[in-house]
């Protein structure tokens, strides 16, 4: 009995592994979640709160991480990303067959705007949505192919080897040392002025505000690069931003959709 029960813990760490080094995490997708909530009308969130039983965006926001771990949706691995040249464009590079985080969060919008569709499939779709939403917002998965948008672009946080995509997606914001709710709670105070441009433009404009980042990421780091509290200084604004922008925009995108 002891091999088996190892085999399954030793399967259980690197699917728990896989799940943290793929996106914002937890607190950061929580907190995107969060953000959201605050600026949804009371008729969405009234309708939001009936599909999910209940449930706060939070709590659904790592739902498209956790189903990892299930063969059954692998195929929904892609819509977490895309990857295309600094020198490219998302137009003109060759797709993803199998899609990508604009065919996601779009065919997401579609499933939940059809009336035809079952309230389960809508339920999934709308837990998707929130998920990917917060992903798009994170700079290193609209990154390059050749490093895997960043997991294989080796660095070390303070002491610890690590990858450029795992400071961005957790070693910032555990440095931090603020909870999910905390970081929602001290999000920026923004006039209607600066609130109507982050909502302004299309999915695909703020995939490209998210390159733009990630080219100046890149820019700013060498592989081996010891980063610690300058870099901090440097970039935590900037991630706490975009979280702020990501739930924004959830909101945006859910008003328009539930009400």
């Amino acid at each position: 009995m002891r091999q088996p029960i190892i085999l399954s813990f030793l399967v259980f760490l690197i699917t728990m592994t896989s799940i943290a080094a793929d996106d914002w995490g937890r607190n950061g997708h929580r907190a995107t979640g969060a953000i959201a909530e605050k600026y949804l009308t009371k008729k969405a969130k009234r309708n939001i709160a009936n599909l999910l039983n209940g449930q706060s965006l939070a709590m659904v926001s790592t739902y498209a991480d956790e189903i990892k771990s299930d063969n059954k949706y692998r195929k929904y691995g892609p819509w977490h990303y895309v990857n295309f040249p600094f020198d490219g464009t998302y137009e003109t590079h060759p797709k993803n067959e199998k899609g990508d985080i604009i065919v996601a969060i779009n065919t997401c919008i579609e499933k939940l705007k059809d009336e035809s569709v079952s309230e389960e499939e809508k339920i999934f779709h709308l837990k998707l949505l929130v998920h990917f939403i917060g992903d798009l917002h994170q700079p290193l998965h609209i990154g390059l192919a050749e490093d895997k948008g960043g997991n294989d672009f080796q660095v070390r946080w303070f002491n610890e080897g690590t990858n450029l995509h795992t400071v961005w997606d957790t070693k910032m914001i555990e440095e931090y040392e603020m909870s999910y709710s905390e970081l929602a709670l001290n999000a920026e105070e923004l006039s209607n002025s600066q609130l109507n441009t982050i909502q302004s433009g299309t999915v695909i404009d703020w995939m490209y505000e998210s390159r733009a980042l990630c080219k100046d990421i890149y820019s700013q780091t060498e592989k081996g690069d010891k980063l610690w509290y300058p870099y901090m200084y440097e970039y935590m604004d900037v991630l706490r931003g975009q979280l702020q922008k990501g739930g924004i925009r959830l909101a945006k995108v859910l008003n328009e959709i539930f009400g």
